[in-house]
């Protein structure tokens, strides 16, 4: 990163983060929170399908491949998209806090292009916690985890009950997925913060 907002400089009082004890073990494939989510799920056709893997401490890593639907410049992926390959790999580390967390931050810098048909390697990590607030950062790679540098990004996450989606989110699609026997064992795993 060159330079850092004065939001994503955890405070002095901020404490190391603490993988929680029922987290995904290393090793763990991450599932979608949500289907059609386009980050990670797999009801979304032009999606990323972004599959986040669980590893020692409070770190993910994820990979994805930069397909047609993803390109900005022609055969170069869109910035956005990297960021959001970014930020959706950031949000899974949540799953090893074991809180459910929203994006409130994100700064992105972009070092090189990444063509279409490109695997990008994607690692993050919580750096710190205060309260509710979640810092992290994260790297995507060309290639592989040697690969060279992309995209980096520092992000805030703000930890939230799940009555924040419920409140804001579209009433049809919540109900949908809360009718979702497999994405009610989620939410409610996560709700039952120690």
């Amino acid at each position: 990163m060159t330079a850092t907002s004065a939001s994503l400089t955890p405070p002095a009082d901020a404490i190391a983060p603490v993988r929680h004890p029922e987290a995904p073990a290393p090793g763990e494939l991450l599932g979608a929170h949500y289907g059609h989510c386009f980050g990670c799920g797999d009801g979304q056709p032009h999606g990323l399908h972004l599959a986040a893997r669980a590893e020692e401490g409070v770190r993910v890593t994820a990979e994805f491949t930069v397909r047609e639907a993803h390109q900005g410049a022609p055969g170069l992926a869109h910035g956005g998209v990297l960021a959001t390959a970014l930020d959706e790999t950031l949000g899974s580390l949540n799953w090893l806090l074991r809180v459910i967390a929203v994006t409130g931050r994100l700064e992105t810098d972009f070092a090189r292009p990444v063509p279409v048909g490109t695997g990008l390697h994607l690692e993050a990590e919580v750096t710190a916690v205060a309260g509710r607030k979640i810092y992290s950062r994260a790297t995507g790679r060309i290639g592989g985890p040697e690969g060279p540098v992309a995209v980096r990004a520092q992000a805030l996450f703000i930890e939230v009950k799940v009555d924040h989606f419920i409140d804001n989110g579209r009433p049809a699609e919540i109900q949908a997925a809360m009718s979702d026997p497999d994405q009610v064992r989620r939410a409610r795993a996560f709700e039952v913060n120690p």
